[in-house]
Parts: structure tokens; sequence; C-alpha cells
């Protein structure tokens, strides 16, 4: 099922370049901060963007892939708050389907971006250490150790943002963007916890968070080449 899941969102990201008239094609390098996460980095050289076509002068779709190893993100939906992120690392790959509004000349063009995004991650781990030290504080304890299980679905969201190019000739340039991304994908977190203090003897709750949600929220910034066929 996996496989499967990955497979579809590669092809997704590859759609854009099977349209006669290509727009473009770029390599790029990004960064990403989760909202109360942790800074992660794509995985080099499985990253491809900016795949697509024009429909008018100003007006184009783009699509493409990006594969991150995300170091750490937070989870919605608790019934307590935590700054430090709950999931983590893991594998992600995040195929995003764009609108774009571009403005320029043959040597500059700027864009704006407004689309959604799917995504799924594997090799999906959950940092026990944070998750513990916010459910301790949470419930007032001095110890606690919880064991959880968890979904692993495909998530979706929507994204928008700006990037930069300025061309050095007519089919390459090198482009700089941000785009902000909010997201998630349903994990229902549920297991147990079992702790105490000094005054109250060690005991075990159920925990059940059926609403819980991995939260794909935070900022890319990228750095790319641009290929123009000609």
């Amino acid at each position: 099922m996996k496989k499967t899941i990955i497979i579809v969102l590669l092809l997704a990201g590859f759609l854009g370049a099977r349209h006669s008239q290509a727009q473009e094609m770029g390599v790029s390098f990004s960064f990403f901060f989760p909202k109360d996460g942790y800074f992660s980095a794509p995985i080099s050289p499985f990253s491809l963007r900016g795949l697509g076509f024009n429909i008018t002068r100003n007006l184009a779709i783009e699509s493409g892939f990006s594969l991150y190893r995300m170091s750490g993100m937070n989870v919605s939906g608790l019934d307590f708050e935590t700054k430090e992120p709950i999931v983590g690392p893991f594998f992600n790959l995040m195929v995003p389907a764009e609108l774009i509004l571009q403005f320029g000349n043959e040597s500059f063009e700027f864009r704006l971006k407004g689309g959604g995004f799917a995504f799924y991650n594997f090799g999906t781990k959950l940092n026990y250490g944070n998750f513990d030290r916010a459910i301790r504080s949470h419930l007032s304890w001095e110890v606690a150790n919880a064991q959880l299980d968890y979904d692993n679905k495909v998530g979706f969201g929507y994204e928008f943002g700006t990037e930069i190019i300025s061309y050095f000739t007519r089919s390459f340039g090198i482009s700089i963007g941000a785009n902000y991304y909010v997201g998630g994908a349903e994990m229902n977190l549920r297991g147990s916890v079992s702790g105490g203090s000094e005054a109250s003897p060690i005991r075990t709750v159920r925990l059940d968070y059926p609403g819980s949600k991995l939260d794909y929220t935070g900022l890319e910034i990228s750095m790319g080449v641009i290929f123009t066929p000609q």
C-alpha cells in the first residue's frame, strides 16, 4: 500500500512534463521551517519543481515533487499544547499543484503562487522524549512514560508564496522563492501513559486523540536553477 501511494505521488509530480508545450523545468534546493518543529532540508537530487505549462503569457500551472527528511513536526488536536515536535525524524514526499501569476520580461520575472499539495510520510517515528515531557507537565506528574500507536495516512493542504527569477540567457536563470504551507494528515494518536509523582502512586492513564493530525504548517525557502526549453 505504501509503495503504491508513493508511486502515485511521483507520477503526479511528473504530470506537467507530459504536455507538448512545456513551460520550464527547474532543480531546486529548499529549506523547510515547520511551525513548532525542527529545521529540515530536502534529499538531493530527489527534488524536482517547476514542471508545468503556460496557459497564457501571465498564467501558468506547475507541479513537481520534493523528498524531505523532516527532522520534527508537531501534532494538532491534542488536549494539551507543546512547542516541541512530537513526530520525527521521518521521510516526506510532497507534491504541489500550483497556479502561477507571472509578470516580467526576458531578464526578470516575478511570480505569485497558490494551490494545494499532497504528502505522504514513511519511516515515521514518534519523539517520545518531547511527548513525555509535555504530558508530564499536563498531568502535573514527575515521571511519565507513554506508549502510543498512530495512523500514517496521505495528507493534504494549501500553500501560497512568491518567486523571483533572474534570467542570464533565454534558457537559463536562477530563482529565489518562499512558500507557506498549511496542511495536515490524520494520525489518531492513541495508547497509554504510566507515571505519577511522590504524592501519588504510579498509575496508567488511557490516551485517545481521534482528531489528532500531523501539523504540516511551515515556511519553505527555496533557491533553484531554471531551464527553459527552446
